[in-house]
């Protein structure tokens, strides 16, 4: 019994401790029923400034002013946490959890499902113009067949696929391009082509698309399928 007792009583203190993770709507039903309560974007001063939920406020993870702000905070108010697409955020309300605070809300996805809803965001009167349609057609339209790669800085199988994306750039520039698209810089774009994960591979052949693949594939598998829309 008391055997029995204790590792119960375990789990309900290490679930106490861990932060609730929710879909984009369940995030917004849950901020709308928590009156003061924080609202913390961990991205970028960039990324903030080009657009962010309202009423937010930009402490920026894996800086220092994130301890020392979100430490002076009041642990008995919710917090919520988003960022792009999740994972910093998902990092930060573990952090906030571990420092005490009894309620912490991270939504996942991030702004690019935040985006992919159709949902409204506060941009910055300075926040630069992105990459228009009629832009990106005439990208997909460069060779019989372009290679788009919708990636981030930060996001670690895009930095990982980086290197062997440039490789393949170079071994089969006679008839393909590959074209790297900052999903930061281009939110507008992202929401249009609902890229709602990262990183996004979009192959086209002469303007159309004919595969679609997201997150990480090995050099190999992605060069095995390029080479099998270009024998078509």
């Amino acid at each position: 019994m008391f055997r029995s007792f204790s590792v119960s009583l375990l789990i309900f203190f290490c679930f106490g401790l861990t932060a609730q993770r929710l879909s984009v709507p369940e995030f917004v039903a849950q901020l709308k029923a928590s009156p003061g309560a924080m609202l913390i974007d961990v991205r970028t001063p960039g990324e903030f400034q080009g657009g962010h939920l309202a009423n937010a406020v930009n402490y920026q993870l894996n800086s220092p002013e994130f301890k020392q702000k979100t430490a002076a905070l009041d642990k008995k108010k919710p917090v919520f946490v988003y960022c792009l697409s999740g994972a910093r955020s998902n990092a930060a309300a573990q952090q906030l959890a571990s420092m005490g605070f009894d309620k912490v809300y991270d939504m996942a996805g991030g702004m690019i499902q935040w985006r992919a809803n159709g949902l409204p965001e506060v941009s910055s009167a300075t926040a630069k113009k992105g990459m228009t349609m009629s832009e990106y057609t005439a990208l997909t339209t460069q060779k019989s067949l372009v290679l788009i790669d919708f990636y981030a800085d930060w996001c670690a199988p895009c930095k990982k696929m980086k290197p062997f994306l440039e490789e393949i750039d170079k071994e089969m520039a006679s008839k393909l391009d590959v074209v790297r698209i900052d999903a930061d810089a281009e939110k507008d774009l992202c929401q249009k082509m609902k890229v709602d994960t990262l990183p996004v591979l979009i192959l086209y052949k002469n303007g159309k698309e004919v595969w679609k693949h997201k997150a990480f594939i090995s050099k190999a598998d992605l060069i095995a399928k390029i080479k099998q829309f270009s024998n078509k």
